[in-house]
């Protein structure tokens, strides 16, 4: 015996989509009109039109059938969006992985900035050896005047 072949995407959409109906309050409304409608066609109804008689046998087969049914519809529903909710967090922490690593990669790479910046000098630096070689230079220029000055006087008598 051969069974019909379904499509399970389809079919859990479809079980989704009932599971996400009956959770609503339109749904418990509806339920609500339709079973006082039933007590009230089967109590005040003349006899002979009465389908389901007062101890609403019919109406109690017909919730069962509902309950037996809800039921694995809702229990699917809840394991496809466990499904969704795994592939969702292994995908997060695929991404928080990811992130971390570049976290790392640019604490490494703002330390070495840090180093290098260490090495490279500063501009008070350059300032106070710019001053300390003008100084220098100041002096062994005065030095070679003073040189200068006292050949001349040696060969100016």
């Amino acid at each position: 015996m051969r069974l019909p072949k379904f499509d399970p995407e389809a079919f859990g959409r479809w079980s989704e989509g009932i599971a996400r109906y009956m959770g609503t309050a339109k749904f418990i409304v509806y339920m609500t009109v339709l079973i006082a409608a039933w007590f009230a066609w089967n109590t005040l109804a003349p006899v002979r039109l009465r389908f389901d008689p007062y101890t609403f046998t019919f109406l109690t087969l017909i919730l069962s059938l509902q309950a037996s049914y809800a039921a694995p519809l809702i229990l699917l529903a809840q394991n496809r969006q466990t499904d969704r909710d795994r592939l969702a967090m292994e995908e997060d922490r695929r991404r928080a992985a990811m992130q971390k690593a570049d976290t790392e990669f640019l604490a490494r790479e703002i330390a070495a900035l840090r180093i290098a910046l260490g090495e490279v000098a500063t501009r008070d630096f350059l300032r106070s050896e710019l001053t300390r070689l003008a100084d220098e230079l100041d002096e062994a220029a005065l030095r070679r005047e003073k040189r200068a000055r006292m050949e001349w006087e040696e060969d100016h008598p």
